[in-house]
């Protein structure tokens, strides 16, 4: 039976609650106002946009339609994380806390050209989509690089204003890079590295490393500062090189899953008290803890322009109940930048054969 009586009627809000309720909410839409309002540049034109970000990309890269901005050469991958139940303690999160939670990833290089020779960076990304039962999401994005080169949006948008071209002569000015890293020394620890760092011969043997820091939040409201890398099982034998030719990677690893899934240990390194979580150009200190979190398997490749991750928007801020971003903001800035990324690729939908049959050939 159903009770069709009226609700019980509510008192009346007095004069000084209802004026508290209506600046509470004028407050919440004041600050989403400002952040849209910080986003697109509308209090200060010279502050740095996600339009501004992505048109120097542009600008040292060129324009491919239907291609990403950055890390614009990949392919997509299928598979699914086995959880080992190590991470549960620390995070409420379904995927770790689920015997399998299936993955839509994409292997790719850290440039804005989909023709450049898989040698021509020594970098490796992975990005990845986990895709829980009760629907919420899990986007990461990961580099082979153990640390970024500089800390904020700003310095990374005037390190690639350093690589544009000189309208006078059409090429980089050789002095301007050099210039850009002696005026900032936090880029040292990256520096080091890159200068013994070498193209690897397969993506399947890279370390691929979240960068920013991240927060695992438990069912306790308890908060972890944490890194995390997804760490190869399998590994070729020492000294291996990347070989001659423009396209081996995907070429590489359709042969290797062609024998089998690949497989990547998903190590949490946990921040001691005091570790910097909003500054990607600092590491933290050996000796921390690291947990297994569970097993990243790849089984299948699919190619970019028509596989399940070309829309995807792998960004970074996309994260499920039970892991948060922190307050490092290259997050925020990667946020904006793929979103605008993205917008302008997917408005090039009806470009996209051209854009196949230009990388088939190119192949």
């Amino acid at each position: 039976m159903v009770d069709r009586s009226s609700p019980p009627t509510r008192p009346p809000l007095s004069t000084a609650s209802l004026t508290l309720r209506l600046t509470g909410i004028a407050v919440v839409v004041a600050a989403l106002a400002g952040a849209f309002a910080y986003v697109n540049g509308t209090f200060d034109p010279q502050r740095l946009t996600p339009k501004k970000l992505i048109n120097v990309l542009e600008t040292n890269n060129g324009v491919h339609p239907g291609f990403r901005r950055n890390h614009s050469k990949g392919v997509c991958v299928i598979g699914h994380f086995e959880s080992s139940g190590e991470a549960r303690t620390y995070s409420s999160a379904q995927v770790f806390n689920e015997a399998k939670t299936p993955v839509v990833g994409r292997f790719a290089l850290p440039a804005g050209n989909p023709y450049a020779a898989d040698s021509s960076v020594p970098i490796r990304s992975m990005a990845l989509r986990f895709t829980q039962a009760n629907g919420q999401q899990w986007r990461t994005g990961m580099n082979s690089m153990p640390v970024f080169p500089v800390g904020t949006p700003e310095a990374f948008y005037q390190l690639q204003q350093a690589q544009s071209p000189d309208p006078a002569t059409g090429k980089p000015n050789p002095a301007a890079v050099p210039a850009f890293f002696g005026a900032h020394p936090e880029a040292a620890p990256f520096l080091a590295w890159i200068k013994t760092a070498k193209p690897s011969a397969s993506y399947a043997t890279e370390t691929y490393n979240s960068v920013n820091a991240f927060y695992l939040v438990n069912a306790s409201g308890q908060r972890q500062a944490v890194r995390w890398s997804m760490t190869p099982i399998a590994q070729d034998a020492a000294g291996a090189t990347a070989p001659e030719g423009a396209d081996f990677l995907e070429k590489d690893l359709v042969q290797r899953l062609s024998a089998g899934p690949l497989r990547w240990q998903l190590n949490i390194t946990l921040a001691n008290p005091g570790d910097p979580v909003n500054d990607a150009s600092k590491a933290w200190p050996d000796g921390r803890k690291v947990v297994n979190a569970g097993t990243l398997v790849l089984e299948r490749t699919q190619p970019q322009l028509g596989g399940e991750c070309r829309d995807i928007n792998y960004n970074p801020l996309v994260l499920p109940a039970g892991i948060e971003g922190s307050d490092d903001p290259l997050l925020a800035a990667r946020s904006a930048g793929y979103a605008s990324s993205y917008l302008r690729r997917t408005s090039e939908v009806s470009q996209l054969p051209a854009a196949n049959a230009k990388q088939e050939a190119h192949q």
